[in-house]
Parts: C-alpha cells; sequence; structure tokens
C-alpha cells in the first residue's frame, strides 16, 4: 500500500489550490482539438469535493442560457491549468445539491469576509 502512496504522491500537485464548497471559482481547463491546444476558463460554483488525495474531483455549477450545466473536474489531473477563487461563499453543508432545485435569487450564497 505504501507503494502505491508513493506513486500518487509523486502525480500530486504541489500547489494545489485551497478552496470550498460554496466558493465561486474560476476553472482554466487546457482543450485539445485535433492538433491545437487552449484554455478554456469555466466559472461557476463549487457544490461538492468527493474523495481525498490523487483521486479528488469537484463539481462546479453555472446557469448557462437558463440552463443549469455541472461539470467535474480532477483536481490533480494535468488538464486543469489552474484554479481562480472569485468569491467565497459562507455555507452550512458540504454538499449543495439543493441549488439544482433553485432559480434566480434562491440560488444566491451568502458571502464570507475575511
Amino acid at each position: 500500500m505504501d507503494a502505491l502512496k508513493l506513486i500518487a504522491q509523486d502525480s500530486m500537485k504541489a500547489d494545489a489550490p485551497k478552496f470550498e464548497v460554496g466558493d465561486t471559482v474560476k476553472v482554466h481547463v487546457r482543450i485539445t482539438e485535433g492538433n491545437k491546444t487552449r484554455i478554456q476558463v469555466y466559472e461557476g460554483t463549487v457544490i461538492a469535493k468527493k474523495h481525498g488525495g490523487i483521486s479528488e474531483t469537484f463539481t462546479v455549477r453555472r446557469v448557462a442560457h437558463g440552463c443549469g450545466v455541472e461539470r467535474v473536474f480532477p483536481l490533480h489531473a494535468p488538464s486543469v491549468e489552474k484554479v481562480e477563487v472569485v468569491r467565497m461563499g459562507k455555507v452550512r453543508r458540504a454538499k449543495l445539491y439543493y441549488l439544482r432545485d433553485r432559480v434566480g435569487k434562491a440560488a444566491k450564497i451568502k458571502s464570507k469576509f475575511n
């Protein structure tokens, strides 16, 4: 088991971003189309963080053209360039799946001030 942990430690990002559930983030993702690569920015609210270690993932939700879109990103994947925290949110839940049923102002999250 220790050998697996050592291999996983090498693949993990040393400067993993620090963000929590409820934060609004910008995720810079590398997208390959044919032989060209570009960076696409996906901005939304983090509604879940799962697992831990090398297999850690987070789910980002946003509303695009009146339709809710969720995307799951692996935190330590090489395709995720960086994660910027735009706004810190104040929530009391580990998973914010209840936001799926809410629209408009009901889906807002309070800001956390440091």
